[in-house]
């Protein structure tokens, strides 16, 4: 006789779910961020309804819990919020509605759609708004390589299937371009887009435009526009990685895109100072640095099967990765791709700066002969960079450097092997064959 437990009842499982009691407060202050109130007794995260009985009511979050003090974080301006107002929890529990509907769908982060397709009928599945725990143990680390398309990844910097990776530039210089190229080539059976504070114009275009029909089929996109409060801004990044758990735990490889970590941490930072929080470097709150952890551990493989590799922006303050957002997700994540401005202003794309940029399970899905022939070319790429300016000024004579006057031969050859259209999706033993017969000609 098994032990196995059968599974509730549809009906039992929505009674688990209810909470008997009415948990209910009133607005003590209004501010154009945040709201106070004595009520309710509820946990953070939780989503609560505030209003009166004739007017539609405005939905906020709970961000901070005292001794009868509340502070909720709207989900819409608080214009026609009163002191006295009724809030009122609508559920004890932050969880997400997640399923196979939310499929070719876009949704905003209440997971309302924004296609204007169907509203949806009732979720397969309830996720946790903060993730299933997962032992350290459990996890797997990345072995399978991750073919993207692009030569500059596959051949030099090749990317794990379950990996967390970063793509760090600066604004305009290709970041959502590349984005779109990677999700329309790597194949993954679910791919989860989540889009912070963007222009709700690049959202359209990305979903319309950038993706091609098939890409759209497999794909869920989160949005969350620049002009919507912190909160929802935050809780984007919180329900697409429900939604890529819940397909990872059913066996699936997952594609999550997060577009940008740095906007999600400049939400979190406004809502920690509204909440009270002491602001510290660059005015980010602690809370801000302990939730950066939990989004990347949330990602990964697991030994029962299901995978979701995660690519992050983090769209850094000037062309140099050395501020406090960069350097906390450079630690955090399994590798970095660096974009540059320079590469980009010459019409380099994508403008990847190879010798900048890692990924540190590379020896772990790359054998032994890609290995030496990218450690080979990124050499090559990194001794001109030192020697840029005694080339450039005409002050370098050719035959003083046997190892310089090689690189200088392969430089045009190694460009134009890095520079590729965001359409055209190259194999990857095929980059990896070129790059070889490249460095072979050139000794």
């Amino acid at each position: 006789m098994t032990n196995s437990r059968r599974p509730d009842h549809p009906f039992v499982a929505a009674i688990r779910n209810v909470d008997p009691v009415r948990r209910i407060g009133a607005v003590t202050r209004v501010m154009p961020t945040f709201i106070e109130a004595d009520g309710p007794g509820a946990p953070l995260g939780s989503l609560c309804s505030i209003g009166r009985d004739n007017e539609a009511p405005v939905l906020a979050e709970i961000v901070n819990v005292e001794l009868g003090r509340v502070t909720l974080a709207p989900y819409a301006p608080v214009a026609s919020t009163r002191v006295g107002d009724e809030v009122r929890a609508l559920r004890l529990g932050a969880n997400v509605p997640v399923g196979p509907a939310y499929l070719g769908r876009v949704i905003d982060p209440l997971g309302r759609p924004l296609d204007g397709g169907a509203p949806f009928g009732a979720p397969a599945a309830h996720w946790p708004l903060a993730g299933a725990a997962t032992a350290p143990l459990d996890r797997v680390s990345p072995g399978t390589p991750l073919a993207t398309g692009i030569r500059a990844l596959d051949a030099l910097l090749t990317l794990g299937v379950g990996q967390r990776a970063g793509i760090f530039a600066g604004s305009g210089v290709g970041k959502t371009t590349l984005l779109g190229s990677l999700a329309r080539h790597i194949e993954a059976d679910v791919c989860v887009l989540c889009l912070v504070g963007e222009r709700g114009r690049e959202a359209e275009e990305f979903w319309s435009r950038t993706l091609s029909d098939a890409a759209r089929a497999r794909s869920t996109m989160v949005v969350a526009t620049s002009d919507q409060p912190a909160v929802m801004r935050a809780r984007s990044v919180l329900v697409a990685l429900s939604i890529a758990e819940y397909f990872r735990a059913q066996g699936q490889h997952v594609l999550l895109m997060l577009d940008s970590v740095t906007r999600y941490a400049l939400a979190l930072r406004e809502i920690g100072l509204a909440a009270g929080e002491p602001p510290t470097v660059r005015a980010y709150t602690p809370s801000v640095f302990a939730a950066l952890p939990k989004i990347v551990e949330r990602c990964g493989a697991l030994k029962p099967g299901g995978a979701i590799t995660a690519l992050m922006t983090v769209l850094t303050e000037t062309d140099e990765i050395d501020d406090p957002m960069a350097e906390t997700m450079r630690a955090l994540l399994d590798g970095h791709i660096v974009l540059t401005r320079e590469l980009a202003e010459r019409g380099h794309f994508p403008a990847i700066q190879v010798p900048r940029s890692v990924s540190r399970v590379f020896q772990h899905v790359a054998n032994a002969e890609q290995r030496a022939l990218a450690a080979d070319a990124v050499a090559q790429l990194a001794l001109y960079e030192s020697s840029k300016t005694l080339v450039e000024s005409g002050l370098y004579a050719a035959g003083s450097n046997p190892e310089l006057d090689r690189a200088l031969r392969l430089r045009p050859e190694l460009i134009a092997f890095l520079r590729q259209d965001t359409e055209t999706a190259v194999p990857r033993e095929e980059a990896i064959a070129r790059l070889g017969a490249l460095l072979k000609e050139r000794r």
